[in-house]
């Protein structure tokens, strides 16, 4: 997971990284369907949604072509993929019939339900916007810090088949895995890797809000930019502030928002701090080169077209078409080609998914108020091995 990306839902509900309890999930269930089942098939542009597509094929041709797609045993093997990806590269993006042309010649529609729902939750994120410098001086005095070295983060999966999904993450002492500290005591600095500042930034706002997004853009003092993407996480359980400060009754149900949280917390720095260390999670950071930012699937996310699906149940490169509300209430339907290429803590279920906006302020300002109701089709290769 190289992003965690998490969002509005996250600030309202106890979700999250590591030490999530697990749920139990409904079942994925797959209904077969045509084309002509899909709402505003043939209006959408899909140069965008190809253009991600194509993202992912880098990361497909280089699969072993007997390994499985994902956890999906619909979706077949990467041989597969790997045909379709090769036909990809002699496609005219820039023809919408041929696109649409290709696209139902290689693959097959089904509808994706959780059990006997079709509809789910979606929500946005964004790569986030902060102003700092690479050494501490003047008003940038908070630090973000690089991944420490005796980090060690554990993915349950790995060990047990039922705990697919789940990690947690510690410092080995004496050879036994204990916890990492807690984001009260690294904003303090007590803790050993005071060290390891990748960048100073001038707001602790921003640098709580950067850590829930979990990617983003600095600009330097220098007048240079360094992007930053996840690269770890502490092991504490995710606890969301914005039900935090519903209990403190400094917002209500009613006017909570990213934006209502980011303003009391500015307008109250002392109890702000207070406020967000109740969420003892911790994110650290590494300098990205050259596109980004990278979702979970390593691939750098398009805007609008990159979706954060449930990665224990949906193969990261699969198309999805989606059908969702705008995040602008009266706004209409977002229907169109997107691409399951990242995933996220609270991110579960088979009807679920967080849509990747972009960067700069129209990007939050979508992501922002995003719980949006919607569904989805999945794209599955014909005849699969």
């Amino acid at each position: 997971m190289k992003i965690r990306f998490l969002s509005l839902v996250l600030l309202l509900s106890l979700a999250g990284c590591a030490g999530v309890e697990k749920e139990e999930k409904p079942p994925l269930v797959l209904k077969p369907a045509g084309f002509s089942d899909l709402p505003g098939w043939e209006q959408d542009d899909m140069s965008g949604g190809i253009a991600a597509l194509k993202k992912s094929c880098e990361r497909i041709k280089k699969s072993s072509p007997d390994k499985a797609f994902g956890p999906l045993p619909e979706a077949g093997k990467a041989v597969e993929w790997q045909g379709m990806c090769i036909d990809l590269q002699a496609l005219d993006v820039a023809n919408a019939e041929a696109t649409r042309n290709f696209m139902q010649r290689h693959f097959t529609p089904y509808e994706v339900w959780a059990g006997k729902e079709r509809e789910g939750l979606f929500t946005g994120y964004y790569e986030a916007s902060l102003r700092g410098s690479r050494t501490r001086h003047g008003p940038y005095q908070v630090p973000l810090y690089t991944r420490p070295d005796d980090l060690v983060m554990v993915q349950l999966g790995d060990f047990r088949e039922e705990l697919k999904g789940q990690r947690i993450a510690g410092r080995v002492v004496d050879g036994n895995l204990k916890p990492y500290e807690d984001r009260a005591a690294i904003v303090a600095g007590n803790w050993p890797h005071n060290d390891k500042v990748m960048v100073w930034v001038d707001s602790p706002v921003d640098a709580f809000f950067v850590q829930i997004q979990g990617s983003g853009v600095v600009q330097l003092d220098d007048g240079g930019v360094m992007r930053i993407g996840y690269a770890g996480q502490n092991g504490h359980v995710y606890y969301a502030i914005g039900r935090e400060l519903i209990a403190r009754g400094h917002l209500t149900k009613e006017n909570v928002s990213m934006q209502a949280i980011r303003e009391w917390l500015t307008a109250n720095p002392a109890e702000g701090e207070e406020v967000m260390n109740t969420n003892r999670s911790y994110v650290f950071f590494h300098e990205l080169e050259g596109e980004g930012p990278l979702g979970g699937e390593n691939v750098a996310l398009t805007p609008g077209r990159s979706l954060a699906v449930d990665r224990s149940l949906i193969p990261y490169g699969v198309p999805l078409w989606v059908d969702i509300e705008e995040p602008v209430p009266g706004a209409g339907k977002l229907r169109r080609l997107m691409i399951a290429q990242d995933t996220g803590g609270a991110i579960t279920g088979p009807v679920r998914g967080d849509v990747f906006w972009g960067y700069g302020a129209k990007a939050e300002a979508m992501a922002g108020p995003m719980k949006s109701r919607g569904r989805y089709w999945m794209l599955l290769p014909k005849n699969p091995l």
